[in-house]
């Protein structure tokens, strides 16, 4: 556990060298007694940063929710972060890939709420009843730890390795597709280079969005009705560069696209 000294020192690294693009070594090195409620705590600083700043709150993410982001990332639990309004990107815009330190894309199936969740108690059925459509995402992250040596506090601090996100046109309610099983397939430059299926995500992705409000209600951050969540990728992630066009398919919910420069 850290002090408050060390949190405010540690959520200052992360800030500048998001602002720099420059990463810095893992917390976990500098501050070898950080635990994840410390990490979450340093996420928070940061997030009221950006919002003093100008950002508001569009939602949530769960991040490494699949055995395969697990593994490559090398963590044994999800982590989780916030979505903000500087974060969303479109499908129509050239995003510039030199505004990341180490980007990479995910294929995610989005939940948009029609409702506020329940905190502690949330359960898979809450999710679906309070979900208003779910759609076809592709989530931009990146890492401000170098070389993406992350431990689940490093990622957790570091806002989830979040950094965009981008949202297709389809609009499907939850009761009209089979979110245990949304096959879905990315491809760069009309090259599959990912597959996978919503099932990779903890059975069901709704179990990954009910894990989150829970995990989330004991600092007092609550999903609220409006807000995207972004439950986990379908697939490993896949390393960006300058030039690439990403174009994800899922099955019974359409296609969203991302061009980088």
């Amino acid at each position: 556990m850290l002090d408050a000294a060390q949190r405010a020192e540690a959520a200052d690294l992360l800030w500048a060298a998001r602002r720099d693009r420059t990463p810095v070594s893992p917390l976990t090195d500098g501050y070898p007694g950080i635990d994840v409620v410390d990490a979450y705590e340093i996420q928070l600083t940061n997030i009221r940063r950006q919002v003093a700043h100008g950002a508001t709150v569009r939602g949530h993410k769960v991040g490494l929710s699949s055995e395969a982001m697990q593994q490559m990332m090398g963590v044994d639990e999800p982590d989780y972060g916030h979505l903000l309004s500087d974060m969303e990107l479109s499908e129509d815009v050239p995003v510039p890939a030199a505004d990341y330190c180490f980007p990479r894309v995910e294929v995610e199936v989005g939940f948009v709420l029609g409702a506020a969740l329940p905190g502690e108690g949330c359960t898979p059925y809450d999710v679906l009843a309070a979900t208003e459509y779910v759609v076809p995402a592709i989530e931009l992250i990146d890492s401000r730890i170098k070389d993406w040596r992350i431990a689940l506090p490093d990622t957790v601090a570091d806002n989830a390795s979040s950094a965009g996100l981008v949202l297709g046109a389809a609009r499907v309610r939850p009761s009209d597709l089979d979110l245990t099983d949304v096959p879905a397939v990315l491809h760069r430059g009309g090259q599959e280079v990912a597959r996978g299926n919503s099932r990779a995500v903890l059975g069901d992705p709704a179990n990954a969005v009910a894990w989150l409000a829970r995990k989330v209600a004991a600092f007092g951050v609550r999903l609220e009705a409006g807000q995207v969540v972004l439950p986990g990728s379908c697939t490993r992630a896949v390393d960006v560069r300058p030039g690439d066009v990403f174009q994800a398919e899922f099955g019974g919910l359409g296609s969203v696209s991302v061009t980088f420069q």
